[in-house]
C-alpha cells in the first residue's frame, strides 16, 4: 500500500508511572484500516528544562517516519512495507540499482511472501530460511545472496524505526558464495587478431577503446566528444549509458567513485579518434536531414547512440563471422588485464588501470590469468623432458 494522508504518522509526548524518561507515542493506520500506536522510549529525562528537547526529538522522529514513506506499524504486511521502503530509496540510489531491486521483488520476493500474508513482525529467521531453501532450487547461490542483501537493507530500516528488534536476515545460514569461473579472455595474439578483423566494422572504435582501456560497456557507450581533450591528449570517464528495462538512461555518474578517472591518450589512439570523428562528420554531411548529432562517440551511421544490447549481440556476430573463440563483450575487459600482464605490469598497476574498487577483484582475474602461465610452464617442462629422452 502506498503512503496516503490517512496513514500519515502522528505523535505526542507521554510519560509512564515509575519511568524517569519521556516516551514518544506514534500513531498511524495499518493495512486493514485499524489505528495502531507505537511507544518509543527516549533518553530525555523528565526534569528541568527538558521539555524543549523532547519536543525536538518528537519532531525528528516524525520527520524520519513521514519522510521515508514507510508505514511503521507492526501490523503492516511485509510486502507492502518493502514496496514503500523501495520507493523511499528511489531518489537516493542509481536507476540501475533501483531497477535491479524492483525486478527482484516482482519476480521473486513478492510472489513468495504475498500468499503467506506475513506481517513485518512475522518475518523470523526461520521464514527467511524457507525463502532461501526454496530459491536455491532454481537460482544460483550468488543470486540468492543478492536477494538477501536487498531484503536485509529493508529490514535495517525496520530495525531503525523500532518495528522489529533484530534483522532476521542476519540470523540465518547464508548460502556460500561461489566464484564465477565462466570468465574467458583473449591472449595477446587473439587481441591483435580481433583489432584487425574489426577494422571497418561498426564496432571498430568500440573494440579499440574497450581493449585499450578495459572499459565497461556502460562507460564506452557514455564517452562523448566533450570528454576528449585533443590538446592535452586526455579522456575523462564521467558519463555512462545503461539500459533499464526497455529504456536507455544517460547519467552523469560512474559505477563507483573509483571508476571516475582521466586517462592519457597516446598518439595511435588519438589518430584513430580523429579518423572516427571525421567519419561521423562525413556521415552527417551525407544525410543532413536525418542525422542525429548526439555528441557521443560510439554511434550508428545516423548518429543515434548504440543500444547496450546491440553491442553484445553484434560483437558475438563479429566473432562468429571471423571464426574466433566466443567470449562475452565484457570479457574484453578481462582480455585487457591479460594483455597488461603479458606486457609485464603487476597486480597494482592492473588494478589502477582497470579501476577496480578493491584489489581482490583484480586478484580474482589473476586466478584465471595464472592458469595460462601454468600451462606455458607445463608445456615448456614437457618439451624439455622430451629433449632429455631424445638425448
Amino acid at each position: 500500500m502506498s503512503k496516503t494522508k490517512e496513514n500519515k504518522v502522528t505523535g505526542c509526548i507521554q510519560t509512564k508511572k515509575g519511568r524517569a524518561n519521556y516516551y514518544v507515542v506514534l500513531s498511524s493506520y495499518d493495512d486493514t484500516g485499524n489505528r495502531v500506536r507505537k511507544w518509543i522510549y527516549t533518553d530525555v529525562p523528565i526534569k528541568g528544562d527538558s521539555k524543549r528537547k523532547i519536543k525536538t526529538v518528537l519532531t525528528e522522529i516524525l520527520a524520519e517516519h513521514n519522510d521515508t514513506g514507510v508505514n511503521f506499524s507492526k501490523h503492516t504486511y511485509f510486502i507492502n512495507f518493502m514496496d514503500n521502503w523501495l520507493e523511499s530509496w528511489k531518489l537516493t540510489i542509481s536507476p540501475t540499482t533501483y531497477d535491479a531491486y524492483r525486478i527482484t521483488m516482482r519476480a521473486h520476493i513478492v510472489p513468495f511472501f504475498e500468499k503467506k500474508k506475513l506481517k513485518v513482525t512475522d518475518m523470523t529467521p526461520a521464514v527467511i530460511q524457507q525463502y532461501v531453501n526454496a530459491k536455491l532450487k532454481e537460482l544460483s547461490s550468488n543470486t540468492v545472496r543478492k536477494h538477501l542483501s536487498t531484503i536485509s537493507k529493508c529490514f535495517d530500516t525496520a530495525v531503525k524505526q523500532n518495528i522489529i528488534a533484530i534483522n532476521p536476515v542476519k540470523r540465518i545460514e547464508m548460502p556460500k558464495k561461489k566464484k564465477y569461473n565462466g570468465a574467458k579472455f583473449y591472449n595477446e595474439r587473439q587481441i591483435e587478431q580481433l583489432l584487425e578483423v574489426s577494422k571497418g566494422d561498426s564496432l571498430e572504435i568500440v573494440i579499440l577503446l574497450t581493449l585499450f582501456y578495459g572499459l565497461r560497456r556502460s562507460e564506452i557507450l557514455g564517452i562523448r566528444w566533450d570528454a576528449i581533450d585533443f590538446e592535452s591528449k586526455t579522456m575523462t570517464i564521467k558519463h555512462t549509458v545503461v539500459r533499464i528495462g526497455k529504456d536507455i538512461h544517460m547519467q552523469d555518474r560512474t559505477k563507483n567513485d573509483s571508476s571516475y578517472t582521466v586517462f592519457p591518450i597516446p598518439d595511435k589512439v588519438i589518430i584513430e579518434l580523429m579518423k572516427w570523428r571525421d567519419r561521423q562528420q562525413e556521415l552527417k554531411s551525407l544525410r543532413p536531414n536525418d542525422y542525429h548529432d548526439s555528441g557521443y562517440i560510439c554511434t550508428k551511421p545516423n548518429g543515434d547512440l548504440f543500444r547496450p544490447d546491440y553491442i553484445s549481440h553484434h560483437f558475438a556476430l563479429l566473432l562468429r563471422k571471423n571464426d574466433m573463440p566466443h567470449i562475452r563483450f565484457h570479457d574484453l575487459r578481462h582480455s585487457s588485464a591479460s594483455y597488461l600482464k603479458y606486457l609485464g605490469f603487476d597486480l597494482k598497476d592492473i588494478q589502477t588501470w582497470l579501476r577496480h574498487k578493491d584489489i581482490q577483484t583484480t586478484m580474482n582475474l589473476y586466478t584465471h590469468l595464472d592458469m595460462e602461465a601454468k600451462t606455458n610452464i607445463a608445456n615448456s617442462l614437457d618439451a624439455r623432458l622430451h629433449n632429455i629422452e631424445a638425448e
